[in-house]
């Protein structure tokens, strides 16, 4: 593979490591984010690196759950992708899986997006449009006071993000909200 990814080459080592469509359908989800604030946070000429990394952070859940953010850059480098991409994916496992601490504002993004776009998805598909299009913060709010709703999505983790970016999380999820409309598949 080239070292210099397009959107379409990181899709497909997506796809060789990851067979079940959740997985798929949240690498795209979190690839379509991550480019929608590079945009909005002035990164725009950054987009396609923000997409990618989005596309890829997950590279190594399915396969290797208990090595998540670990085997991942070791699968990134077998296949020529240049370090940066590999450092921003893994360093959304700050503190969880490995310490690498993100350190530029899209690898905060990340971090402060990965699990807020699973509690938000889990949160639109209970709604009857089963759309982000109609979903209002509040709503998003509601369910994360749940601890039960959309357990795997963790909450610490989601405010520890919206820290790292000095954000409120109303602020986060609004935005993150706004980020989904822009995807939606």
């Amino acid at each position: 593979m080239d070292t210099r990814l397009t959107r379409e080459s990181a899709l497909d080592l997506l796809y060789q490591y990851n067979q079940d469509e959740f997985h798929r359908q949240h690498g795209r989800t979190v690839g379509g984010v991550m480019r929608y604030f590079a945009g909005e946070l002035g990164y725009g000429a950054d987009a396609d690196f923000w997409e990618i990394v989005g596309i890829l952070h997950d590279l190594d859940f399915e396969q290797y759950p208990d090595e998540h953010c670990i085997r991942e850059q070791e699968l990134m480098r077998e296949h020529g992708v240049e370090e940066s991409v590999i450092h921003a994916a893994a360093s959304h496992g700050y503190g969880i899986t490995v310490e690498i601490a993100p350190e530029h504002e899209m690898e905060k993004v990340l971090y402060a997006v990965d699990e807020l776009t699973g509690l938000i998805g889990a949160a639109a598909l209970m709604r009857p449009s089963k759309s982000v299009q109609d979903l209002e913060v509040k709503s998003v709010k509601k369910k994360f006071k749940n601890k039960k709703f959309a357990a795997g999505c963790s909450r610490e983790v989601i405010q520890r993000g919206a820290d790292m970016l000095g954000w409120e999380l109303d602020d986060l999820i609004a935005r993150t909200i706004l980020a989904m409309r822009s995807c939606e598949e």
